[in-house]
């Protein structure tokens, strides 16, 4: 499958960072028709707007995925949503966006591309979406609102 087909599945550590900042359309922006994420995730998202920890977005554009029986089992061996993530871009050859640690571990193992809110980031940039000044504005917004980058600005990689 080439990578400008694949689908890119978010995890919640990447959607809930764009939903902190409200902006949910630039991971839209970013990845278009490629962008799904899966049914655990899309659920631990919306505890996270019930329980008020993030505000209301609107991620209605954002297909959710199911994980078919096939799957079940490597889900069942990892944790609730970056496992169902994993578990389905293993067995469908997509990649992950995640900031987990241990998930990016897990898909390097697996060797499943991954990317995270820093790429979707650069990858705005680069497509000259966002400048330099607005990305670095909302890493800082992210970060302030309790996103551990591991970066301070993205001319550090840049």
């Amino acid at each position: 499958m080439s990578t400008l087909l694949m689908i890119a599945l978010l995890d919640n550590t990447v959607l809930s960072n764009f939903s902190a900042v409200r902006r949910p359309d630039l991971v839209r922006l970013a990845l278009g028709n490629q962008a799904a994420t899966v049914e655990q995730v899309f659920a631990e998202l919306q505890a996270g707007i019930r329980l008020k920890r993030l505000p209301p977005s609107d991620w209605s554009w954002l297909p959710v995925l199911h994980l078919t029986d096939a799957e079940r089992p490597l889900y069942e061996r990892l944790n609730e949503g970056e496992a169902a993530c994993l578990a389905m871009a293993y067995t469908r050859g997509y990649r992950v966006f995640t900031d987990d640690r241990d998930a990016r571990e897990i898909a390097r193992q697996m060797r499943i591309p991954i990317s995270d809110t820093i790429g979707l980031l650069v990858r705005l940039v680069d497509r000259g979406s966002l400048s330099v000044i607005e990305a670095n504005d909302l890493l800082r917004s992210m970060m302030d609102l309790g996103y551990r980058s591991p970066i301070a600005r993205l001319e550090e990689i840049l």
